[in-house]
């Protein structure tokens, strides 16, 4: 699918995955410190050339509940776009969308946006201070009005558990993904937001969601909290999603300002998810040549070493001896 402002994607190019590098916006929300506009959108253009079809760049948060964004509109204003490239933006409420079309009308503006809902009510108030029946009003005029100006991303947080409330109904994520279709979305992100999922729930709730809505794209958006994002992303590639997200260094989790869930709470990490992918033979688009020099790029602007376990150990070396195209999506 394209928007009016971008009329092909990489995503088209014969890859078998499509994986949405997060580092710029989930990622950065974890951090206590302002990273520097120009910072950011030096490692954001770096995504891009190494490959990402879709990179998340900024939010347009509430800059005294999430700081890290205050800059949304001069960080894209400055980013030099690549061709075929989703360029993603975050909006939590009716005047986030409204500053993304104002954006997008002087002509630097995002070509994604993602609209959240919680799949509890705790997490909801929580994470965005109205109820879920609240958000859900305020999405369908945030997607009534964003329609056709951007590609829309719906994202289900807490859909395998919550930390709150336990258990979610795996019948109201679906009934939820069935409301984002609905408002017009065709893409939708199902969060294991704290890392309670399991290969075989994953399997299950993707399962349901691709034989209910075969025409809403299914996303994997999974924190790495317990060690098991990537049998996870196996697992749901295992039963047909091709789009996953990830962040340099598996950095990320909840805003500074609003806790939930405890330990590493990061997303799934980008380097190690991509090796492993490659070595299946899932095409990923991604250069490998480039990947752990990305790496050490994120760990500067962090000042930091990262969580990834491909940095430190290198590549697989048997890469090479792989077949370079033994996974067939249509076998799935």
């Amino acid at each position: 699918m394209t928007t009016n402002a971008q009329n092909f994607s990489l995503e088209d190019d014969g890859r078998d995955v499509v994986l949405c590098e997060c580092f710029a916006r989930d990622g950065l929300q974890h951090e206590p410190a302002f990273m520097p506009t120009e910072t950011k959108v030096a490692l954001v253009q770096r995504f891009a050339e190494l490959g990402f079809a879709r990179v998340e760049a900024t939010s347009y948060s509430n800059p005294k509940v999430i700081p890290q964004f205050g800059d949304a509109t001069a960080m894209l204003q400055a980013l030099p776009r690549r061709s075929g490239v989703f360029y993603k933006a975050t909006c939590a409420n009716l005047r986030a969308v409204e500053r993304a079309i104002a954006d997008a009308d002087a002509g630097f503006g995002a070509t994604e946006i993602s609209l959240l809902v919680s799949a509890t009510d705790t997490h909801s108030l929580k994470n965005l201070a109205r109820t879920r029946e609240d958000q859900w009003n305020n999405i369908r005029e945030m997607a009534a009005l964003a329609l056709g100006r951007f590609r829309l991303i719906g994202t289900v947080s807490m859909a395998f558990g919550c930390p709150f409330e336990g258990s979610v109904d795996p019948d109201s994520v679906i009934a939820d993904v069935g409301r984002m279709r609905d408002a017009g979305v065709r893409h939708v992100a199902l969060g294991d937001t704290t890392g309670t999922a399991t290969p075989v729930t994953t399997k299950a709730l993707f399962s349901r969601m691709r034989a209910e809505f075969p025409d809403v794209v299914p996303i994997a958006h999974f924190h790495d909290t317990r060690g098991t994002g990537l049998v996870n992303y196996v697992a749901a590639l295992e039963v047909g999603v091709s789009h996953f997200d990830c962040a340099f260094g598996g950095v990320g989790g909840h805003p500074t300002k609003v806790k939930y869930g405890g330990g590493h709470t990061g997303n799934v990490c980008t380097e190690d998810l991509v090796d492993l992918f490659e070595n299946m033979g899932v095409r990923t688009g991604i250069d490998m040549d480039g990947l752990l020099a990305t790496v050490e790029a994120c760990e500067q602007a962090l000042g930091r070493e990262l969580h990834g376990r491909v940095a430190r150990s290198g590549l697989n070396p048997l890469r090479q001896r792989m077949p370079a195209s033994s996974f067939n999506r249509d076998s799935r």
